[in-house]
C-alpha cells in the first residue's frame, strides 16, 4: 500500500549509482539460505514488507486518530493501531513483491529486493505475506473493533487483487484507482477511535487520493525507462511529458481545494487553514515550475521532477501534521 509513496506504493529501494535508469542490472550474488545468519533473513523479510511506504501510511493514521478524538487519543488505541497497520500494509507490500517478482529483476529501483536477490523463495514470501494479513486482520478485530479490521483487510485485498493483479501491468490510470489501497488508513484511524464513519475522515480520504497521482507519476518521470524496461504501462511511458506535468497539476489543484473542503467540513481552527493554504500556493507553485519549463522546452532530468516529488511528501506530512495540531489548539 501507497500512502511517504511513495504510493500509495512507490518507494525508492536503492540510492543512484550513476548507471541511467533502465540500463541492464549488474548480476547479484545468488544468497546460499542454508549459510545465512537469523540477521540477515529477519532484514530480507523486512524489506518484503517495504518500510517506506509503511512510513507513509501511517503518518495519514496517527493525525486523524487526533482529529476524530478532537484531542489526545487513548495511547493503547494509537499504538494497537499503529502495530496492525503496520503489519496490514506489510503483508499487501509482501505479497505485491511476489506477484512483482518477475519484473522487479528488470529495474534498477527494485533489483536489490529480496526476492529479486533470491534472499527470500517466493513460496516463503508468499506464506509471510498471507500470515500477516490473517494476524492484523484478526489484530483489529479483536482488540480495536470489527469496522477497522474491514478497512485492513479490504486495503489488503484491494492492492492485491486490484491494483497488483488487475492494473498495474494494464492502464496508465494503474495509481489512480489504485491509490485507494493507500487511502484506506484514513478510515481506518478515524474508526479506532470513533467505530463509526463520517464525512471528515472522507474528506482526508480524497486528499491522499488526488495527491497520490502526480506524487507517483513526477517520480515515475525519473525512472521513465525503468518501467518502460518492464512493460508497466505509467502515464509518463505512454504519454508526453507535457501532458503529465499538466495532468498532474490539475490532480494537484484538486488536492489542495480537497484540503481546503476540510476546514469547513470538520470545523478546523486557524491553525489548519493557515498551514493548508500555505502548503498549498507552495505545491501548486511547484507544479507550475514544472509546466513553465516543459513549455519553454526543457526535458528529461532538466526538468527536475524529483523536486516535486520529494516537495509532496512534505506536503502530505505538514498538512497531516496539521491535521493532528489542530484539535489541541482550537
Amino acid at each position: 500500500m501507497t500512502v511517504l509513496s511513495n504510493k500509495r506504493g512507490v518507494e525508492l529501494d536503492e540510492p543512484l549509482d550513476g548507471r541511467s535508469p533502465g540500463a541492464p542490472a549488474a548480476p547479484e550474488p545468488v544468497a546460499e539460505t542454508a549459510g545465512r545468519s537469523i540477521g540477515a533473513s529477519v532484514r530480507a523479510y523486512v524489506a518484503l514488507t517495504k518500510p517506506r511506504v509503511i512510513e507513509l501510511l501511517l503518518i495519514t493514521t496517527i493525525p486523524v486518530m487526533f482529529l476524530a478524538q478532537r484531542g489526545v487519543p487513548p495511547l493503547s488505541t494509537v499504538l494497537l493501531t499503529f502495530s496492525f497497520g503496520a503489519m496490514s500494509a506489510g503483508a499487501a507490500n509482501a505479497i505485491n513483491c511476489y506477484i512483482d517478482r518477475d519484473i522487479d529483476v528488470k529495474m534498477r529501483r527494485t533489483r536489490r529486493r529480496p526476492l529479486a536477490r533470491a534472499q527470500v523463495t517466493p513460496a516463503r514470501a508468499l506464506v509471510f505475506g498471507i500470515t500477516l494479513a490473517l494476524v492484523s486482520t484478526a489484530g483489529f478485530f479483536f482488540t480495536v473493533n470489527p469496522l477497522s479490521a474491514a478497512g485492513s483487510l479490504f486495503a489488503i485485498l484491494f492492492y492485491v487483487f486490484v491494483y497488483s493483479l488487475l492494473l498495474k501491468r494494464r492502464t496508465s490510470q494503474n495509481v489512480v484507482w489504485g491509490g485507494i489501497a493507500g487511502c484506506m488508513p484514513v478510515l481506518i484511524g478515524w474508526t479506532a477511535i470513533t467505530n463509526g464513519l463520517a464525512w471528515t475522515p472522507f474528506v482526508l480520504f480524497g486528499v491522499v487520493f488526488l495527491w497520490t497521482p502526480p506524487h507517483t507519476w513526477t517520480l515515475a518521470m525519473r525512472y521513465r525507462e525503468d518501467y518502460a524496461v518492464a512493460k508497466v504501462p505509467m502515464l509518463p511511458v505512454v504519454a508526453t511529458e507535457r501532458r503529465v506535468i499538466t495532468e498532474s497539476l490539475v490532480y494537484s489543484y484538486a488536492t489542495v481545494a480537497c484540503s481546503l473542503a476540510l476546514w469547513p467540513v470538520a470545523g478546523m481552527g486557524p491553525v489548519y487553514g493557515a498551514v493548508a493554504v500555505v502548503l498549498g500556493l507552495v505545491f501548486l507553485g511547484e507544479g507550475h515550475r514544472l509546466l513553465r519549463a516543459v513549455r519553454a522546452g526543457v526535458t528529461g532530468v532538466h526538468l527536475r521532477p524529483m523536486r516535486f516529488f520529494h516537495l509532496s511528501n512534505v506536503y502530505l506530512a505538514l498538512l497531516f501534521t496539521a491535521v493532528a495540531v489542530d484539535p489541541l489548539l482550537h
